[in-house]
């Protein structure tokens, strides 16, 4: 794996986007986009001695997780997601040295994997490396995790964010989502309460709309 230009560096906190190529469709219904976060999970702490797909074949999940995951050191801690039909976004804490890259190799060649069979594809998927910038402050990360919660909203798939189930935003709230497992590590840097936290992400509904038509300068 060839190094970044500009490392990653642990304790660090990264916005991480990854895209399709050519905007292509690649999580379709609900087994694909929750294929994905149970890769996220899965592939958040290191030194698992089994591939995802021999992971699933395992009877009991729970003694495997327990003695071969829960005590192992984590890659990256996972602040909030959110799964778009294009591309993904990720907040993530780097724990070890280069955390995040392993994560996202591991997680994104997988989900190809699994996608190309099920499909009866070839050929890669996302659209080069995923792409990263640094996130230096509190605030930040609290105005980060409300852009992204609201990307489905946005791009007027949905009229609501809880609406949508392929994010960290039933976490942030404190919802049943029986559509995706729990993943994410926010307490320590979101002080909000949860009520608040929804006010605070859909009083903003139409002022990012507005800015979704000039995208182009604040994108990767």
């Amino acid at each position: 794996m060839s190094a970044r230009k500009v490392p990653l560096v642990n304790e660090e906190i990264y916005h991480i986007y990854s895209k399709s190529i050519a905007g292509f469709k690649i999580f379709r219904n609900k087994p694909e986009y929750q294929r994905m976060v149970k890769l996220f999970s899965y592939y958040k702490t290191s030194g698992s001695p089994l591939k995802f797909s021999a992971f699933l074949k395992i009877k009991n999940k729970n003694v495997f997780h327990q003695k071969h995951l829960a005590r192992k050191d984590k890659l990256v801690e996972i602040i909030a997601y959110c799964l778009m039909p294009t591309h993904i976004h990720l907040i993530l804490k780097q724990k070890k040295t280069e955390g995040i890259s392993y994560f996202m190799k591991n997680s994104l060649i997988s989900y190809t994997r699994y996608f190309n069979i099920k499909n009866k594809r070839k050929g890669p998927l996302w659209e080069g490396r995923f792409q990263n910038r640094l996130v230096d402050s509190d605030e930040y990360i609290l105005h980060l995790t409300r852009y992204i919660h609201l990307n489905p909203v946005t791009d007027k798939l949905k009229n609501k964010p809880e609406d949508w189930r392929y994010s960290s935003y039933h976490e942030y709230l404190n919802l049943d989502n029986d559509y995706c497992d729990k993943i994410c590590d926010f307490f320590d840097y979101i002080d909000i309460d949860t009520a608040s936290y929804k006010r605070f992400v859909e009083d903003n509904i139409d002022y990012q709309r507005e800015l979704n038509k000039i995208k182009h300068l604040i994108d990767f």
